[in-house]
């Protein structure tokens, strides 16, 4: 039986200071000197990349990539990206091989989006699915959509899905979308039908709510910062 830790925070709601953070961090252009085994990684994916040809869907922060499985045999005509920092998840044994679209890489997050928007990257779809919540609240600008990399981030176009067992932080979220530009959000609950990755297995069946948001297409409106 699963045993996981439910989220507890100071916030009971959106941060305060989120709409301050938001609005400084689409006027400051990020700069942030990008790791060397990120760099070499990322030209051996852009590499593959123009090999395909293909539409891309990234699986960021994919842990042991039982996700990117998931993704890539629901989506047979996209090359799927599985990207994490820990070569031990990223080196977890399953019974099946990666598909055939799929691949998985060991970087930062930050640097790899980074780099995907310096080289004109237009994703497909984009899967952000759990951890990440820092729930202090003094804490806020480590979280994805407070964080300076998330102009970024949005640039990278698509649709986009986030997963998480934290309400506040899927509300946070669906705000920074909105104030970034971006109208059609859609947020909410749901019970997964097959369980993509541990986590939502082990927060799905320790009777852990699951929440979501959802973008159906970042729109150029919400890529111009």
């Amino acid at each position: 039986m699963f045993t996981a830790n439910v989220v507890t925070s100071n916030q009971t709601g959106i941060h305060n200071n989120l709409e301050q953070v938001i609005r400084r961090n689409q006027h400051n252009l990020f700069r942030k000197p990008v790791a060397d085994h990120t760099q070499r990684a990322f030209e051996a994916i852009n590499s593959l990349v123009a090999q395909y040809n293909r539409p891309i869907i990234l699986d960021s922060g994919c842990g042991t990539a039982l996700s990117t499985r998931h993704i890539a045999r629901k989506y047979p005509g996209s090359l799927v990206i599985g990207i994490d920092r820990s070569e031990i998840r990223l080196g977890k044994q399953y019974e099946d091989a990666l598909p055939e679209n799929a691949v998985t890489v060991r970087a930062d997050l930050v640097d790899f989006w980074n780099l995907a928007t310096q080289a004109g990257w237009q994703l497909q779809r984009h899967f952000i699915l759990y951890p990440n919540p820092y729930p202090k609240s003094i804490h806020l600008k480590r979280r994805w959509h407070a964080h300076p990399i998330f102009p970024q981030l949005l640039k990278l176009g698509g649709r986009l899905e986030l997963r998480t067992n934290w309400r506040i932080y899927a509300e946070e979220f669906a705000l920074a979308l909105r104030l970034s530009g971006c109208a059609d959000v859609d947020t909410g609950t749901f019970t997964p039908e097959a369980y993509w990755t541990l986590f939502e297995k082990k927060y799905h069946q320790t009777g852990q709510e699951l929440y979501y948001c959802k973008v159906a297409s970042i729109p150029p409106s919400c890529r111009k910062h």
